[in-house]
């Protein structure tokens, strides 16, 4: 419920003020350009920070012959008000350290006063400065509901400022940018919502009234100005106005506005006559000033500019989100209980949604009767045959807003009729819980005994099409289902190909052909075992996807010939110097995992190439261990060189052979080792496997069971957490 209540806080926050926060954050982003043309003039002295009042005041009353008051504005230009030696009135500025006149102080531009009246009042006068200032606030619970979005979406405070995985540009970038910006959005709003309440007498302004005694007045010891300890003490930095007496009678006296106080100063003796200092409330006005218009500081307007830039660019981008979430909405052709196929999402921003309705579409296309949901909106489906769940994790290791209820209402509502079901879980590989709710639940209806199992569950990162596609073909086989393009959003843009070289091939002499062939990429290219190669044998839209070792600075492929076989039969055909397409694509999710204590690798057949590579790739020492299945001595022949190369890096290898000898799987070598296999999961070390989908089944059918048995956690705690790695077909 609570990251519902954040979301849809945020939401309604930006919609109900976006109008307003608009017309803010342009008036702002134009106001930002004030103090910095301000600061482009060159009025402000050298030496500004060196001089003192004691020093000014003598040379400005020799070029003057009457000064009324005396500001320094926020640009630490000098300004006087009074007449000049050539009876000239007016406001003037005047280089503190000559008295010289630098210029008359022209008329404020009146586009900026037009700018600042719409941006403080939008001309409404004091009702407008009420809209204004709840903006203002309502601009500080955005960026504060947002903060706890991002903390959420990072899963701890800590992270951040961590990696942000891609969710598309406008996610994406609302998100960085809300990280970046979060500071100054922050000022903005907290310094706009203070002003208002100051403005409306919510926080109370100080009014300073300078008592003085004129019966304790002193008429000596009479000094010069430049005499006055006071003035002599009091930097010229720190000074707002001098407000000078009106004429030469004791009764009349400086006024001196400064940072943090104001004081009034016996302009015959220079004694301080009374000092009133500011209240934390004026001062966090005169700091706030500062803070939300920029004044006096060119470097923080343009972070404003920016800032108020980069609300316009939230705007937008929190429309797009909005309406990519909206666009998840379900349109359905049949009720739910006249249809055959139930789809059901689990998501938390609506992206899911698109690949559910590409299979939606297909099933449709078909002549099928589809029913798609949220995964909250199961219930009895008297005619389903079929359970698609499509559900993506959110938070850490959490279900989507939309999924909450499921698994309760899977207990409450169990199926009349026994059906086929599939899992597809969406994640990815930057965050620890990778797909974690995906998994419990896949293990959910697999305990149910209405729900058989059509395809084991399958994990699409970064919501990858041709992972997807992948779990569409086979689900399509499965389901004897023509499976025509899923739609122009699994379209898989133009590939960027690159050379490659047949170095060399190995081939058995088993009754079943296999064999295995090296590549050299004509250019060089980051990658390493575990990753893997795409190529297309016919030059067309069909590609064939393997899983490779890296030997130096080679691909090695291990594969198993395949009667009328695409990839297969393209690759056996080829010998040295022949030169191949291909895509090598990053497959982070099962590299060698560096920090664990001990991996445990488990393959079938040709699933053995990236162990080979793994293996090739590092040193001894590590606590490695190798359980491989073939059917026979001469299948695994192939591989046994390769091995005994590496022999030394091993732990421990154990081979099974399922058509001779005891006839044993990888799962009955697993079996003796039990204990083992459990000791690692509990110590934080890494199972991988690699192979077929059948040998996959069966080892996760056996490690289910293990685990209760073995470890403290249940099987989805391992595979949530890394610990359980899978690239089987």
């Amino acid at each position: 419920m609570t990251i519902s209540f954040w979301r849809y806080s945020h939401l309604a926050l930006a919609v109900s003020s976006f109008l307003f926060i608009t017309l803010a954050s342009v008036t702002g982003i134009i106001l930002s350009f004030k103090p910095i043309t301000e600061k482009t003039q060159s009025y402000k002295a050298k030496n500004f920070d060196e001089l003192t009042v004691a020093g000014v005041l003598p040379n400005l009353k020799k070029s003057y012959t009457d000064i009324g008051d005396v500001t320094v504005d926020v640009n630490q230009f000098l300004v006087v008000n009074g007449t000049d030696l050539q009876d000239n009135s007016g406001n003037f500025y005047v280089d503190p350290s000559t008295g010289k006149s630098l210029g008359k102080v022209g008329k404020e531009n009146e586009f900026f006063r037009w700018v600042t009246t719409l941006h403080r009042s939008l001309f409404l006068h004091e009702t407008g400065r009420v809209f204004i200032g709840i903006t203002a606030f309502l601009l500080f619970l955005i960026a504060t509901s947002g903060t706890v979005l991002i903390i959420q979406r990072q899963r701890s405070f800590k992270k951040f400022f961590g990696k942000i995985v891609r969710d598309g540009f406008a996610q994406y970038y609302h998100v960085v940018l809300g990280r970046l910006l979060l500071i100054p959005i922050l000022i903005i709003s907290l310094s706009g919502t203070f002003l208002s309440l100051q403005r409306f007498g919510i926080i109370k302004e100080q009014k300073i009234t300078h008592k003085v005694d004129f019966d304790a007045l002193k008429t000596s010891p009479e000094k010069k100005i430049s005499e006055f300890e006071v003035f002599k003490n009091i930097s010229l930095r720190r000074v707002q106005s001098i407000e000078f007496p009106f004429s030469e009678d004791v009764e009349d006296y400086f006024t001196l506005k400064l940072d943090d106080r104001e004081i009034t100063v016996n302009q015959i003796t220079g004694e301080i006559l009374t000092e009133e200092v500011y209240s934390k409330a004026t001062l966090f006005n005169n700091l706030s000033l500062d803070l939300h218009t920029g004044r006096g500081s060119a470097i923080w307007a343009v972070v404003l500019a920016i800032a108020s830039a980069n609300i316009l660019f939230f705007i937008y981008s929190g429309f797009v989100i909005w309406w990519k979430r909206r666009s998840g909405k379900m349109t359905n052709k049949y009720r739910f209980d006249q249809a055959d196929f139930i789809i059901l999402v689990g998501s938390e921003n609506g992206t899911t949604f698109r690949f559910a309705r590409a299979i939606h579409e297909q099933l449709l296309k078909n002549g099928k009767t589809s029913f798609m949901a949220e995964l909250n909106g199961y219930k009895i489906f008297p005619k389903a045959k079929q359970l698609l769940v499509f559900t993506a994790t959110y938070g850490e290791g959490e279900s989507p807003t939309n999924a909450r209820k499921f698994r309760s209402l899977l207990e409450k509502y169990p199926q009349a009729n026994a059906l086929d079901f599939a899992v597809v879980a969406f994640g990815s590989h930057a965050y620890p819980d990778f797909c974690k709710f995906g998994y419990e639940v896949n293990n959910a209806l697999s305990h149910q005994p209405w729900a058989r199992p059509l395809v084991e569950i399958h994990t699409v990162n970064d919501r990858s099409p041709e992972e997807f596609t992948k779990w569409a073909t086979l689900w399509a086989q499965h389901s004897e289902m023509e499976l025509t393009s899923l739609s122009k959003l699994l379209a898989a843009a133009p590939v960027k190909t690159q050379s490659f070289e047949v170095v060399s091939k190995i081939i058995a002499t088993h009754a079943e052909t296999s064999f295995i062939i090296r590549l050299r990429p004509k250019r060089r290219k980051k990658f390493t075992s575990g990753d893997l190669l795409t190529i297309y044998p016919a030059n067309d839209h069909r590609e064939r996807q393997y899983s490779i070792g890296k030997i130096g600075n080679d691909v090695q492929l291990s594969v198993k010939l395949h009667e009328g076989g695409l990839g297969s039969g393209f690759l056996y055909q080829l010998t040295a110097g022949h030169k191949i397409e291909g895509v090598l694509i990053r497959n982070e999710h099962f590299h060698f995992p560096e920090q664990a204590k001990t991996v445990v690798m488990v393959s079938n057949g040709t699933g053995i190439a990236p162990f080979l590579g793994m293996l090739n790739q590092h040193s001894a020492g590590r606590n490695i261990h190798l359980y491989c299945g073939f059917k026979n001595k001469d299948s695994f022949s192939l591989y046994e060189n390769p091995l005994n190369t590496e022999l030394s890096k091993l732990a421990k290898l154990n081979v099974a052979y399922s058509r001779e000898g005891e006839k044993q799987y990888v799962k009955d070598l697993l079996a003796k080792d039990a204990s083992f296999i459990g000791d690692t999961l509990n110590n934080n070390g890494v199972i991988m496997l690699c192979g077929s989908l059948s040998m996959q089944k069966d080892v996760i059918a056996w490690l289910e069971d293990a685990c209760t048995q073995f470890t403290t956690q249940d099987i989805s705690y391992y595979q949530s957490r890394g610990q359980i790695l899978m690239d089987c077909y």
